[in-house]
This record gives structure tokens, sequence and C-alpha cells, in this order.
């Protein structure tokens, strides 16, 4: 297929028109990139400069956006857990008290308890919440990886189809 050209490639592909193509035929399609005709292969290179530079920028917003969500996340957790160290604080003082009876001292413990497990359930959210946006960061980035090759795929085929009708 060293000297394929479109109709090769379409054929090779299975489709009638590089317009109908999945991700399974993008897939194809980049895999037999470096078996195309030297043509095609321009045709194809040349869109891609304007959509790496426009995934490169979907990328970086995703980041930023990222980043944002990522510093108010510990923002919050920051307060979350100053209240609690305040909390946990007042409640050691008051257990230092000797004039508490038995029922006030449980009571302060069972407090301080709930303070802990408060601080505890708090740390595990944070941890599902960063592996929740970490996933959503990495399928974005996949995401503007398989449509910037299915534009340029379409471009292509708009291309192709442009050249075949001409030489009709």
């Amino acid at each position: 297929m060293g000297d394929a050209n479109d109709s090769t490639v379409k054929r090779k592909l299975g489709i009638p028109s590089l317009r109908n193509r999945s991700k399974e035929k993008v897939a194809k399609l980049k895999a037999k990139l470096p078996e195309m005709a030297t043509e095609v292969q321009l045709k194809l290179v040349e869109q891609f400069p304007a959509f790496k530079d426009l995934g490169k920028a979907n990328i970086d917003a995703v980041k930023e956006a990222h980043k944002a969500t990522l510093a108010a996340n510990e923002n919050s957790q920051n307060h979350f857990y100053k209240a609690a160290q305040d909390q946990r604080d007042a409640l050691q003082a008051d257990l230092g008290r000797d004039d508490l009876s038995e029922a006030q001292r449980e009571s302060l413990h069972d407090r301080f308890e709930r303070n802990v497990g408060r601080v505890y359930e708090k740390d595990s959210e944070s941890k599902l919440f960063h592996g929740v946006a970490m996933k959503l960061v990495a399928a974005t980035g996949v995401t503007g990886l398989m449509l910037s090759l299915a534009f340029v795929g379409g471009k292509l085929a708009g291309a192709s189809d442009g050249g075949s009708e001409e030489s009709q």
C-alpha cells in the first residue's frame, strides 16, 4: 500500500467516503498513514497544525479549570480542617476541667470522636474527588485527541471528495 491514494485508503477501510468513519476507522486511518501516498499524507498534515493548536488550547483550558477546582477544593478542606481542629482544641480544654461529671466527660469524648470521624470522612471524600477529577482530565484529553483526529479525517475526506469530483 506504499503508493496508496484516497480510493485505496477508502477501500482498505471498507468505507464509501472518508466522512463515513467511526473511532475504529479513524484509528485504522492513523495506523495506515505511513502506507499512504505522499500526496494523501500531505493533505492530512496540512490540516493538522491548526487542530494541534486548537487541541492544545482546549487541553490547556481544561488544565486551568482543573487547577482552579483543585485549589478551591483545597481551600474548602483547609477551612474544614481548621474548624475541626478548633473544635477539638476546645473539647480538649473542656476535658481538662476538674469539675466535670462522668456523663459530661463521656459526652465530650463522644463529640471528640464524632469530630475525628467527620475529618476522616472529609479526607476520604477529598481522595474520591481527586480520583474522579483526574479521570475527567484524562478523558477530556483523550476525547480532544479523538475529536482532532476525526476532524482531520473529515477535512481529508472533504479534500479527497472534492479531488475525485474534479477528476470526473
